[in-house]
């Protein structure tokens, strides 16, 4: 066995759960958000101990950010439900949903590159 394989395999488990977390969150969102905003799963990150993570995403029209995050929180236990039945994750991890401002501002910058400002 090499020195750090080990590490190695937690790194490759959490990477599979943060794609299942987002990869999920985006289908529960999908079934269960209105029409009033798109809300894009960005990314998700899976806490150090794996009991927590945090599922990242944009919203357009992007003043409708508070009510989009708003809607996840109260919906929260009823998608920590969907990654019971939808995956094997042990232990399920507590969820929190923030806003994505590095995409934010990435999506500025191909703005200003378009605009030759």
């Amino acid at each position: 066995m090499k020195i750090g394989e080990p590490h190695n395999r937690e790194n490759h488990h959490d990477s599979r759960a943060t794609e299942q977390i987002a990869h999920e969150a985006a289908n529960f969102i999908r079934q269960e958000a209105g029409p009033e905003s798109l809300i894009t799963v960005t990314r998700a990150i899976l806490g150090s101990h794996g009991d927590r993570a945090t599922v990242f995403v944009s919203v357009f029209p992007e003043e409708k950010t508070q009510s989009a995050l708003f809607f996840l929180e109260l919906n929260r236990q009823g998608f920590s439900e969907h990654l019971k039945t939808h995956t094997r994750l042990k232990p399920l991890p507590r969820i929190t949903f923030m806003p994505d401002n590095g995409e934010k501002s990435r999506q500025r910058l191909d703005e200003i590159g378009h605009t030759g400002i």
